[in-house]
């Protein structure tokens, strides 16, 4: 069985079991949280396609961590022109550990 959830403004495809970092959520590590906004649900040949969302869906998840991803640099440049800017980001996240869906 799997789902299409919307988090953060992205969508996910998750199934039981599966890890993913998410945008921040309010949660503390170790919390249970119920992410209500599912857009679909498939289990085998049967697929349940929500307008935009089926209600009474939801999917359970537990916090394992609050992170920052990767640095991404950012580098602006004018050739010939004395430009030039650095600047770098690191954007939030939180991992998230599937552990139910229901329908």
């Amino acid at each position: 069985m799997y789902a299409v959830i919307k988090t953060g403004g992205k969508q996910y495809r998750v199934a039981a079991g599966d890890k993913l970092r998410v945008e921040t959520l309010d949660a503390d590590e170790g919390e249970t949280i119920n992410l209500d906004q599912v857009l679909m649900v498939g289990d085998g040949e049967t697929i349940n396609v929500g307008a935009p969302t089926i209600a009474g869906a939801s999917v359970e998840a537990k916090v394992v961590e609050h992170g920052r991803h990767k640095k991404i640099d950012i580098v602006k440049f004018r050739r010939r022109k004395h430009y030039r800017r650095q600047m770098g980001h690191r954007q939030n996240y939180t991992q998230i550990e599937i552990t139910g869906i229901s329908q």
